[in-house]
């Protein structure tokens, strides 16, 4: 017998009716926040940053692509990675499907990261994406944004701490963290063949800007679970009987497309 509770027909939509009540409150609880988002002040960006793409050198108002609104994933992939950080992966699968809706609606979206676009490039073949994919390895960008920072300060001096979903963790020195490393980050370094100082100088999240004329402005940044909006198959298993069945372990089931036994 299953040890989930079971009961009838009637008492199942009594149940579903209140829980339904609940979901329209976390709904309109979204519109708001969507509408706080809205009213953040934009903030100039006065530095010139030029990334690179497969199209040569563009700067961040070049990156719109004739769009007024950009949306940035900082996808984890640092320069000593010798792949993509696979939860990264599992969310830009997504990417490609959505780009023709939002470019409808005067957005352009792109991923950055900070390792070499000969890398990034090989990576997004493997993967069988099209999104366009730009490499900030010559540039401040990622510092800049906060998910990335120089290894010797990690854990102790980065902005980093706010963007990585690993700050929660205790601090910790470097010389810890390569001693008795968490055993997600140690997890997640083997996965990207790095160590897990080199896989912490690296962070996810998404910024969003808008351009008026040659003006760049800065519009939002988020982190962490913060970016969970991003991730398509999470809320589907959301609502399923076993959810995400994640326990303590965490997101170490995540693995790039291919990898997954048939």
């Amino acid at each position: 017998m299953t040890e989930q509770r079971t009961g009838t027909r009637e008492e199942w939509q009594a149940a579903r009716a209140e829980l339904l009540r609940r979901e329209k409150e976390h709904s309109r609880l979204g519109d708001e926040l969507a509408r706080q988002r809205r009213e953040l002040p934009w903030v100039r960006v006065d530095k010139e940053y030029r990334l690179d793409t497969d199209e040569g050198a563009r700067t961040l108002a070049e990156l719109f692509d004739g769009r007024s609104q950009l949306v940035v994933y900082h996808f984890m992939f640092g320069p000593h990675y010798a792949a993509g950080c696979p939860i990264c992966t599992s969310t830009a699968d997504s990417f490609n499907g959505v780009l023709p809706h939002l470019e409808a609606r005067d957005v352009t979206m792109i991923c950055v990261s900070r390792a070499p676009l000969e890398t990034l490039l090989a990576y997004r073949e493997r993967m069988g994406w099209s999104f366009n994919w730009a490499s900030s390895y010559k540039s401040d960008f990622n510092f800049d944004f906060g998910v990335s920072a120089a290894e010797d300060a990690t854990r102790a001096h980065a902005p980093l701490l706010e963007a990585n979903e690993l700050a929660a963790l205790p601090l910790l020195s470097d010389q810890q963290l390569r001693d008795n490393p968490p055993p997600i980050a140690a997890h997640l370094a083997g996965e990207t063949g790095t160590d897990v100082v080199g896989f912490l100088s690296e962070g996810h999240g998404v910024s969003t800007f808008a351009r008026e004329g040659d003006t760049v402005y800065h519009c939002y940044s988020s982190y962490a679970r913060g970016t969970e909006f991003l991730m398509g198959y999470y809320p589907i298993l959301d609502r399923t009987p076993q959810g995400r069945g994640e326990g303590d372990a965490g997101q170490v089931w995540v693995r790039r497309h291919d990898e997954y036994d048939a």
